[in-house]
This record gives C-alpha cells, structure tokens and sequence, in this order.
C-alpha cells in the first residue's frame, strides 16, 4: 500500500492522455497519483499532428505558446497521389486557423508528452514509476488498483489510460484489438541532410497510394523532417507472424513516385509499428473505474486523433468536475462520470469508425484510386464539409453541441476494396 497521502483520483498509465487527464483534474483542486508502469516518464514514436480541437485545450490549459515554440505550424496540409505525385487536394491550415480560432500545429510527440508532464509537476501530481498495473476493482470507498509488486493504490477514482491492451478494458467488455493488417515505419532526418530533396516545410504533405501511403512534415522549428510510411503487409494477410519487416516495407514502396522513394532510405528499419484498433464501446465507466484514451477507443491513424481523443477525454471529464462540485468542494462522481460516459463516447466511435473508411480511401488502387482522385480534385479549396464536426468545437456537451455531420461523410464515395 502506498504511504503517501489517499489522493482523490489514480490514473493509470503516464502516456500523453493519463498526464493530460492528471493535469486536467489537478486544475479542480483535486490530487491526483499517476502510475507508470515505466521506469521513467517518456514517449517513442516521432510526429504527431495536432488539430484545432486540441489546440483549443492546449491554450485553455496554458500551454499552446510552449507548444508551437517546440513545434511548426505549417501553412497547408497537402494530398498527393503516391504513384504521379499529383496533387488532389488540400487545407489552406491559414484559413482553417481563422475558421476554428486555433492553429493546426505538427509536434515532436515526445515534446508534447514532456510538455504535459512539466505541466504536472508545477501543479503538484504525483508522479510514481515501475507501476505495472495487474488489477481493478472497485471498493465501498471508490476504487483500487493492485500492481505486479503487490503495491496497491486506492483512490476515490481510478482511470485507467493503459492502452491497446488495457487490463481494465476486460472489466466492461470481452474484446480484442483488431488487426488492420498495416504497418508504419517512422524516421526523422535533419533538414540539413535533405540537400537535393525538395521539402516544402510549411507543408504537411501525404502520398496516398494502392495499400500504400507516406507522410512528412517538419519539426522543432523546422530542424527535423519528420517522416512516416505506412503499407498494407502481404504477410499480415497470409496469416503469418512475422510481418511488416523491412524487405515487405522496400516492395511496398517499390512503384511510387521519386519523391516518396527518396524519403524510404531515411526509415528507421530496427522497429516498426503494426496498426490496430478496437471495435467501439459505448460503455466506459463501471463503479468508480473509468476508461480513458486509447484503453477506451484506440483508432487506426489516418485522422491523427488518437492523442487528441486522449487529451479531450481528460479536458471532458475535468470540465464535468467542475460543473459537479458543490460547496466544500465534494465532486458528485457519480454524476460526473456519468456524464462523461454519456458524451465521449460516441464522439469517439465517429472518429474510429471513420477512421477505418479513411484509410480504405487512401488506399485504393486501379479504377477506383482514378475515381477517388477524381472526387478529391473536384473539392473546393474552403470546404470544411468535412471537419467541421471533427475540428470545431468538441460535442462535450451534447444539450449545447449536436451532432452536425453523419459519422463517414466519404463512405459513399469510396468504391470496396
């Protein structure tokens, strides 16, 4: 048992999402304990994208100035067709700035986890390491969590931010991630040693292609080109186990256009990431447990949400705290948590389910990438048909935000694979 001070909410995983939550909740005065299962707080991957509906809850926070000092805010956001390298279409992220009120900002993701866990220590988390979480289960005084030393943690709420294969996830439903049968490869390259290679950084560019598509962007103020390719793996498909390996990653690659081949040596080829997701959930909360970020709704990445959704969760649940506070400062958990679960969800279940449709438009080949392109090429450069239900203000509130937009606007559009 821990001996320090019982704190009013334990969350569970010190990702982006569980110190953003930590964070969010310290804010209301409440004292929060985050277990890292770790031997220190930090992140691996490399870029992440940050929209306006986030942007919006960094500058809330305090924290959006810090963010694009460490970041770029590009000027466009750029597709282009991975075999001819024509463009299709694209986001004038100048204007989107004007629409929605907050920058679109591209951002180191272990800059962006660092930022959030300054953020926690200037306000008092509790920040603990070697914390692997093994159980849940709720007690007549909130709820506790037993780690694989023994240790046990109670609080009044637990959140439970531990990811794909969360533990807790097994209290409210007996599911598994699902494959998608893609792989993404991730590297950065100093600018500097891009001399040859036209890079636009004001630009985040994707190269969408047959099974197929490749990303890059600039950060830390322009010093890093950050590059991301992604493939669907034959092997996955086979049913093999090992798969997405670099030779699967060179032939996938093979067909496209100069400027994606360029950009595949730069690979990190010792780690790659294979991409799943979960079906949605509607329930989230049992007892005094709750599920937050990816351990709640993990989504494939062709929105770049899955950060996103984390932090929004966090910034949900605090801003029903507040609301549910009475005098002395006793937070109705029960309501609040039920309000969160009434909300987020089905947010969350438009992003993952459309999500998957996105990545099946971005990968068609042969009649139908000619029809896809076709359509993208017809858009109108200042159509947010498309993301105003995603950028805008989040439905936290659903009395106050309804529903706009239907939950995969391009579906119709995009021809089975």
């Amino acid at each position: 048992m821990s001996s320090s001070p019982l704190p009013d909410v334990v969350v569970v995983g010190g990702g982006i999402g569980g110190l953003g939550a930590a964070y969010a909740l310290t804010r209301q005065g409440l004292r929060v304990r985050v277990l890292e299962q770790a031997p220190e707080f930090g992140e691996v991957g490399a870029g992440i994208q940050v929209a306006p509906n986030c942007t919006r809850i960094l500058h809330d926070y305090g924290l959006l100035e810090e963010a694009k000092e460490l970041g770029v805010v590009p000027r466009a956001m750029v597709m282009r067709d991975a075999l001819d390298a024509s463009e299709l279409t694209r986001l004038d992220l100048v204007d989107l700035e004007r629409r929605y009120g907050f920058p679109y900002l591209v951002i180191h993701r272990s800059d962006l986890h660092g930022l959030f866990l300054r953020a926690c220590r200037r306000v008092g988390v509790e920040l603990v390491t070697d914390a692997h979480a093994t159980s849940y289960e709720n007690t007549p005084a909130g709820a506790r969590v037993t780690l694989a030393n023994g240790d046990v943690h109670e609080a009044t709420v637990v959140l439970a931010a531990d990811g794909l294969h969360s533990v807790a996830r097994a209290l409210l439903v007996d599911d598994e991630p699902v494959s998608s049968a893609y792989v993404a490869y991730r590297g950065t390259v100093p600018v500097a040693e891009t001399t040859g290679r036209p890079v636009d950084l004001s630009e985040v560019v994707v190269y969408v292609g047959p099974r197929c598509h490749f990303v890059h962007y600039g950060l830390r103020g322009g010093e890093l080109l950050n590059q991301v390719a992604v493939f669907e793996s034959p092997k996955a498909r086979a049913g093999m186990d090992d798969w997405g390996t670099p030779d699967e990653l060179d032939a996938a690659f093979a067909g496209t256009c100069d400027a994606v081949r360029a950009g595949i040596p730069h690979m990190w080829r010792d780690k790659w990431w294979r991409m799943y997701d979960r079906d949605p959930i509607a329930t989230w909360v049992t007892g005094r447990i709750a599920l937050l970020g990816d351990a709640a709704h993990p989504p494939l990445q062709y929105m770049a949400q899955g950060a996103i959704m984390a932090i929004e969760d966090g910034w949900g649940l605090a801003e029903h705290v507040a609301r549910l506070t009475g005098a002395g400062g006793r937070v109705d958990w029960d309501a609040a948590l039920a309000a969160y679960e009434a909300v987020r969800p089905e947010h969350c279940r438009r992003v993952v389910l459309t999500a998957r449709a996105w990545g099946e438009l971005w990968h068609l080949g042969g009649e139908p990438r000619e029809r896809r392109n076709a359509l993208l090429r017809g858009r109108e450069p200042h159509d947010y048909t498309y993301t105003d239900w995603i950028y805008g203000p989040t439905a936290l509130f659903p009395e106050d935000e309804p529903p706009m937009y239907p939950v995969v606007p391009l579906a119709d559009a995009a021809p089975a694979r």
